[in-house]
């Protein structure tokens, strides 16, 4: 039996391990200073773990992080030990964390220069689509079109663990081919609505992939209220009634 060719995707643009670490600090509301090793870790490489289904090409300064935190959490697990002598040598925690401040400044001042630009870059739009002030267009954070297929993944009925072994092909077009269906009868989706009906991994896969095509291909947009906030996607008033496959090979399609 063959199995399928791999499904690869390719980002230019991704966020580092400090930037998941933070990810994952915010969504729970956690204060940098106080954080739980061992929970954040399980997180940090269960983020990893959907980056290899997606066949992401993982930087190694995440596999650095990955082993950091495990070193970590190993240390939290010894049994605790009085201090022999004053000097104890380097603190892997607390020099994560130290880190960790430094980092959340420099992104927080960068967030701000982010906004300024956006404000003003929003003056010299032409032939732009107009949205709402509600739907203002900020940066998609990658971390979060990820927690959406984590979920996706999450939501797999067990049961059906099985059958997920048997082979079955998924066309990156017959996927694209839902998600334009969806937009046809509403004006936009949320991006974790594409995923309902899929019973495999690789179909939450490809579907995935189909929405990054198709917003490569500027036939979608993807909108975010704000940073953490639900991604919404919807067609692009530009090429609304061109066929996608058109977008894809030319006009001679």
């Amino acid at each position: 039996m063959i199995n399928p060719a791999p499904i690869n995707v390719h980002i230019n643009v991704f966020e580092g391990p400090m930037d998941l670490l933070l990810h994952l600090i915010r969504k729970d509301n956690l204060d940098v200073c106080d954080i739980n090793i061992a929970e954040i870790t399980k997180q940090y490489l269960d983020y990893l773990n959907v980056m290899k289904e997606l066949n992401l090409e993982v930087a190694g300064e995440f596999l650095v992080m990955a082993s950091t935190l495990m070193q970590i959490k190993a240390k939290t697990l010894l049994p605790s030990q009085a201090p022999t002598s004053e000097d104890e040598g380097p603190n892997p925690a607390k020099e994560l964390i130290a880190k960790l401040v430094e980092y959340q400044k420099y992104k927080e001042a960068s967030r701000f220069l982010e906004q300024k630009q956006e404000s003003l870059k929003d003056q010299f739009y032409r032939s732009a689509p107009i949205f709402d002030a509600g739907e203002k267009v900020i940066n998609i954070q990658m971390f979060d079109l990820l927690a959406a297929v984590k979920r996706a993944f999450e939501r797999l009925d067990e049961r059906k663990r099985v059958e997920m072994l048997k082979i079955e092909e998924f066309p990156i077009e017959t996927k694209m081919e839902k998600v334009v269906e969806l937009l046809k009868t509403h004006e936009w989706i949320l991006l974790e609505d594409i995923f309902v009906g899929e019973t495999k991994k690789r179909g939450i896969i490809t579907c995935f992939m189909a929405v990054l095509e198709l917003i490569k291909i500027k036939k979608l947009l993807a909108r975010q209220d704000s940073r953490a906030g639900d991604i919404r996607i919807y067609l692009n008033p530009e090429n609304k009634d061109k066929d996608f496959k058109t977008l894809m090979h030319g006009e001679a399609a």
